[in-house]
């Protein structure tokens, strides 16, 4: 059940040039950000919706945004480490380590997320040591584990082709059964953007991107 599991959202203070520059062109700094934060407002309302032990957001700076108050109801630590990886491993850590209950990580990049996903994740950890979301791109936008250690994490390559089969590789290497997701594409770019605004047009993320159009940058 959903409700056996703590439900982690690792995330940026959507400030702009800090979060999506990959989007910039065509859009400013300014339009990326609005849409890296409505990506991130769908994000939270789909894990708001998920039945769960515990709600938490892993932020990369804990000071009081303006849509701080979006987050209601969610716990908020802040990040920790250097790399992705890093972050990733200790955000596992400290979560587990405040309620030692399996945990579900996903992070801000995959608006079209829904509860339906998420609580497939948590059964799934009902039966497997891990459960893993493959990204198109190569990475992957969900993580589960039923006992999170760090060594699962750190070390493995981020933020290339490579890093899902490299993650996936060292769940397996450690002996741990993983339940695979179906793959979804993290907004990385402005084609990435336009194609999963289509797949969820019901999101604030597609409302944002229809307001936005084709962005204001040249």
């Amino acid at each position: 059940m959903t409700d056996r599991v703590q439900l982690v959202v690792l995330a940026k203070r959507p400030v702009p040039g800090r979060v999506k520059t990959r989007l910039t062109p065509p859009y400013t700094p300014s339009e990326a950000a609005e849409l890296a934060a409505a990506a991130l407002d769908d994000t939270l309302r789909a894990v708001a919706a998920t039945p769960a032990a515990d709600r938490v957001l892993a932020l990369d700076d804990v000071r009081q945004g303006p849509w701080g108050g979006r987050a209601r109801g969610f716990g908020v630590v802040p990040q920790r480490g250097d790399g992705l990886d890093e972050r990733l491993a200790w955000a596992f850590e400290d979560v587990y380590a405040r309620r030692p209950v399996p945990v579900v990580l996903v992070g801000m990049d995959t608006p079209q997320l829904t509860p339906a996903l998420l609580q497939r994740a948590a059964v799934a950890l009902r039966g497997y040591d891990a459960v893993f979301g493959p990204a198109t791109d190569g990475g992957f936008w969900l993580l589960g584990l039923r006992r999170p250690d760090p060594a699962l994490l750190l070390g493995v390559p981020m933020s290339s082709p490579g890093t899902g089969r490299a993650q996936l590789g060292r769940l397996r290497e450690a002996g741990l059964d993983v339940a695979l997701l179906p793959s979804l594409t993290d907004v990385d770019d402005a084609a990435d953007a336009r194609l999963v605004a289509g797949l969820a047009p019901g999101t604030g993320f597609a409302a944002t991107l229809t307001r936005l159009g084709t962005g204001a940058a040249r």
